[in-house]
Parts: C-alpha cells; sequence; structure tokens
C-alpha cells in the first residue's frame, strides 16, 4: 500500500480538565480522564471512522500516551469490530508540557496574558514547553512516518489520536506554514476529525476548513431592524465599533493601523492562511512550495 489513503488527526474528546481547571494544580495533566461526554464523543468518533473506511481497508492508531487520549481511543477502536486495526502509544503526539502542576489560577492567568502578548509560539510555558519545543518533536516523528510510508504493508488509513496544539503544529510542519498562520489558527473541536487524503500526484490535500481568529465574527450581533434610513445608519455604526472592538481584542497590533478602513474593509475580510493556500470546493488547498512532485506532503515533505 505505502503511503495511507487518508490521514485522520483526532483530538481527544472533553475532558475533566476542559471542565475544571482547577484540577491541573493536584492532579497530573497525564492522568486526567474524559468525562462521561467525553466519552460518548469518543465512541461517536469510532462510528465517524468507520463511515470513511472503504471495504476491507485496515487502520493504524497512533495515540499519545496521555490517560485522555489513551481513552479516546478506546472509544473509537470499540466502535471497530470487523476492521483490522493495529494501535500503538507514541509519546511524541503527547500534549504541550505546561510545568508539571499547574499554579494557583491568579498565576496562571497571568502567564495567559504574557503568552498572549509575547506569542503563542515561541512562549515558554515556566519548566514547560513551548509550540517550538512541540514543533521539533513533531518533525521527530513526521520522519518516522516517512520512513514507514516506505512499506507496501502500510495500512490504508492512518489515525493520529492527540491533543488540539499538536494537530495545529503537525500541519503547521506538514504544509510549511508560517508562524503567523499557525498563531491565526483556533483550536479544533473534541473529537473532531481533520482529515487529509492522498491525490493522484502523492501529496495529501487537506479536507478541513480551518477555523480562524481572523474569520469574521457572525452578524445576528444587532438584530434590531431599522425602520428609517436614520436608524439604518445609526446601526451600521454600532456594528462597525462592534467588529472594531472585536479586532483590537484579538489582533491588538493591527487594530490601530486598520482603524481608518474598518468601515470600509469588515474585520476578518482576509484571513492569514489565505496567504498560502486558496480554497477549492471548501477545503484548503496547500500550495506548492516545492518541486519535487514525488514528495509526500503538499509542500515537499
Amino acid at each position: 500500500m505505502g503511503r495511507p489513503r487518508l490521514i485522520i488527526l483526532v483530538r481527544h474528546g472533553e475532558s475533566e480538565s476542559n471542565c475544571d481547571k482547577s484540577i491541573n494544580r493536584y492532579i497530573p495533566n497525564h492522568k486526567v480522564s474524559l468525562t462521561d461526554r467525553g466519552h460518548e464523543q469518543a465512541k461517536q468518533a469510532g462510528k465517524n471512522l468507520r463511515d470513511v473506511l472503504l471495504p476491507g481497508e485496515n487502520v493504524l492508531i497512533y495515540t499519545s500516551p496521555y490517560r485522555r487520549t489513551r481513552e479516546t481511543t478506546q472509544g473509537i477502536v470499540s466502535q471497530l469490530d470487523g476492521v483490522d486495526y493495529r494501535v500503538y502509544e507514541e509519546p511524541r503526539l503527547r500534549e504541550q508540557d505546561f510545568g508539571n502542576f499547574q499554579f494557583e489560577e491568579d498565576e496562571m492567568a497571568k502567564i495567559w496574558k504574557e503568552r498572549a502578548l509575547y506569542g503563542h509560539f515561541f512562549y515558554r510555558i515556566p519548566n514547560g514547553e513551548s509550540a517550538a519545543d512541540v514543533y521539533d518533536r513533531c518533525a521527530g516523528f513526521n520522519e518516522t512516518l516517512f520512513r514507514q510510508f516506505s512499506s507496501e504493508k502500510f495500512a490504508n488509513v492512518l489515525v493520529l489520536v492527540t491533543h488540539g496544539l499538536m494537530t495545529r503544529v503537525f500541519l503547521m510542519k506538514w504544509y510549511r506554514w508560517t508562524v503567523e498562520q499557525f498563531e491565526n489558527l483556533k483550536n479544533i473541536n473534541y473529537c473532531e476529525f481533520v482529515i487529509m487524503e492522498l491525490q493522484e500526484n502523492g501529496r495529501y490535500l487537506l479536507k478541513n476548513k480551518m477555523r480562524t481568529w481572523s474569520d469574521p465574527p457572525s452578524d445576528p450581533i444587532i438584530t434590531k431592524k431599522a425602520s428609517s434610513a436614520d436608524e439604518e445608519r445609526e446601526l451600521e455604526e454600532k456594528q462597525r465599533k462592534i467588529k472594531l472592538l472585536y479586532n483590537s481584542l484579538h489582533h491588538p497590533s493591527s487594530a490601530n493601523s486598520n482603524a481608518s478602513v474598518a468601515s470600509a474593509t469588515p474585520m476578518g475580510s482576509k484571513t492569514v492562511i489565505e496567504s498560502t493556500t486558496h480554497s477549492s470546493g471548501g477545503a484548503l488547498v496547500p500550495c506548492d512550495l516545492a518541486d519535487d512532485s514525488s514528495s509526500i506532503c503538499s509542500n515537499g515533505e
């Protein structure tokens, strides 16, 4: 078989720490379990996986060794009766290291604020990792995959059960996205599938439309309808100010430079992702930055 037909990244189901951050102060991050809802999400992910398999296809699953990802994997495979699958733990798919037990709420709030100011990719959590550190171990894991893809016995479908940040870092490394593109990506939902499909040219097409912070907000913020031309102009001005405020909160560095054109250009009308990808049928299609048509991924990796 060689290269798998599909590479599917799956974030774990809802965990206890997703519902109560305080448990990170006394429960090791790698021992956090799924909630009841998270277990149900994992089982549904298994059903979703069955739906995308072709008759006779086999599955290779690599899972982060954290409890919540292993429990998610257990939920997935519980729905794969009759499917040929193998499961391996892969420590390089683990969550970003947040520095052992986390600090009190006020101290963690300062860390998150500092990270937002410094930049999510390069900021290193005290005694932990930066996203750049995660990128380095992701690069090593990718090299392992590339070597395995040379085997004709490789599985038809590869599933990576991992974490939100690791998923975004994996895509960044694979498609050679910039730091700015990475920081513009929103997290994926619990047990959401991110699907990469093998094309005839040997490269992988990202089937998902990734959500970004520069996506325009939904406009039902103001639902009142104007009864006159003057009131319509007033509502438009209020909507403009709301969008400008949204932009300043999520993109403080660009808020001032864009303020003069905010009324003419809706916030989020251009996303960072568009700088190296284009849309085709609702999917993000990586641009070809490498000439080597035999490369495994769309941009030469």
